[in-house]
C-alpha cells in the first residue's frame, strides 16, 4: 500500500474582484494570526497593496517582503519572517510564487498561493523551481492551503505573460506521450487520472483560442481554471510528469544556453511543436493553436538564434537522465536535430 498523500488547496477562488476579500477569507481558514506577503517589486501595487489593504480591514497583522529572483538566497531571506504562527501569502509570477511554496514548506507553515499571471503552472502545484547558479532545478514542496486568483487583476498583467500561460498547458500534450512512453518502455509508474486531467487542461485551451484575448477577465479565467487542474493533475501524480516531458527538457536546456532566456512557457511551447512531430502526432496543430493565443512558434519569434536551437535539441536529454522521454537515452544528433527544428519551421 502507498503512503502517498494527495495534496490540494482547501478552497480555490478564481473570481474578478476576489482580491478586496483576501482577510475575510484568511479569516474563515482560521489563517488571521499573522500574514507575511511575499511579493515582486512589479507585482507589489497591482496586488499586494490591494490584498494587505483587505487584511488590515479585518484586523490581520500582516508584513510584507520583496523578492526579486527564485533562488535558495531569497528563500533563505523570507524564512527568517516566518514563526510558527506565519501564514505566507505568495502575491506575484511564477518565482514569487514558488519561493512562497518553498520558504513556507521549509518553515513548516501553510501557504496561500495569489497570482497576479497565469504564466504557468506552479501557481497551484506542490512543486516548485528554484534557480542554481547553472540552471533551474524542481523541488517538492507542498501545495497551497488556498488559491486567490483575481481574473481582473490576471486579464491587466501583461498579455505575453498569459500566452505563456497557455503554451505551458499546450506541453501537456507532449509532456503525457512522453510519460505514457516511459512508462511503456521503463516501467514508469502512471496515473491514468493525473493524465485524462492534464489533457483535459490542454483542451480547455486549445478549445478556447478564439476566446483567449487581451484585456479579457473571462480569458483569465479560462486560463487561471486551465492552470489550477493542471496542478492538480501534477497533484495527483505526486510528480511534474503530467505537465512536463521533452519539451521542458528543451527549454531547460535553452535555460543553460543563453544568457537571457525566454519566458518559459514560450520555451515550452515551441518544444511542444518539435516533441510532437517526433512523436508523430499532429504538430500543426500545436502550432496553430499556439498562434492563434500569440505564443511564439519560430526562433526568430523568440529572439534565439538558430545554433542555440540545435544545440539545446542535442543536450535536452541529460537534463533529468532519469526522466525517460522520446528523446531516448542517448539524445538526438546534430542532423537530425537540424531537420526536425526546419521540418517544424521553428528555424
Amino acid at each position: 500500500m502507498s503512503d502517498r498523500k494527495i495534496q490540494m488547496p482547501r478552497e480555490v477562488y478564481i473570481d474578478p474582484g476576489i482580491i478586496k476579500n483576501t482577510g475575510d477569507i484568511c479569516k474563515s481558514l482560521h489563517l488571521d494570526k499573522k500574514i507575511l506577503v511575499v511579493t515582486g517589486n512589479r507585482t507589489y501595487d497591482a496586488g499586494a497593496k490591494p490584498a494587505m489593504e483587505s487584511l488590515e480591514k479585518a484586523d490581520i497583522e500582516c508584513d510584507v517582503v520583496k523578492v526579486d529572483n527564485a533562488t535558495y538566497d531569497s528563500i533563505s531571506e523570507v524564512e527568517e519572517y516566518i514563526t510558527s504562527d506565519t501564514t505566507v501569502l505568495g502575491v506575484g509570477g511564477g518565482k514569487v510564487i514558488d519561493v512562497a511554496k518553498l520558504s513556507s514548506y521549509n518553515k513548516g507553515v501553510y501557504f496561500i498561493s495569489m497570482p497576479t499571471t497565469a504564466s504557468h503552472d506552479g501557481i497551484v502545484s506542490p512543486m516548485a523551481s528554484i534557480k542554481n547558479p547553472d540552471t533551474s532545478i524542481s523541488v517538492n514542496a507542498h501545495s497551497p492551503i488556498a488559491v486567490i486568483a483575481d481574473s481582473e487583476v490576471i486579464a491587466q498583467s501583461p498579455f505575453r505573460l498569459l500566452a505563456a500561460g497557455c503554451a505551458d498547458l499546450i506541453a501537456n500534450f507532449t509532456a503525457i506521450k512522453d510519460w505514457e512512453l516511459a512508462h511503456r518502455l521503463k516501467n514508469a509508474p502512471f496515473s491514468e487520472s493525473a493524465a485524462a486531467l492534464s489533457i483535459m487542461s490542454a483542451h480547455l485551451i486549445t478549445d478556447n483560442v478564439a476566446n483567449i484575448k487581451p484585456g479579457l477577465e473571462a480569458s483569465a479565467r479560462i486560463v487561471m481554471k486551465s492552470l489550477f487542474s493542471g496542478g492538480m493533475a501534477i497533484s495527483i501524480a505526486g510528480s511534474s510528469r503530467p505537465a512536463s516531458g521533452s519539451e521542458h527538457l528543451f527549454s531547460h536546456a535553452l535555460d543553460k544556453i543563453l544568457d537571457k532566456p525566454a519566458l518559459h512557457g514560450e520555451q515550452c511551447g515551441i518544444g511542444t511543436i518539435m516533441m510532437m512531430y517526433l512523436h508523430g502526432g499532429d504538430w500543426k496543430a500545436i502550432k496553430d493553436s499556439l498562434k492563434a493565443v500569440q505564443a511564439p512558434t519560430t526562433a526568430k519569434e523568440l529572439n534565439i538564434a538558430e545554433d542555440d536551437i540545435i544545440e539545446a535539441l542535442m543536450m535536452a536529454h541529460e537534463i533529468r537522465p532519469e526522466r525517460y522521454t522520446i528523446l531516448g537515452d542517448n539524445g538526438i544528433s546534430k542532423e537530425a536535430a537540424y531537420e526536425l527544428a526546419y521540418r517544424t519551421e521553428v528555424i
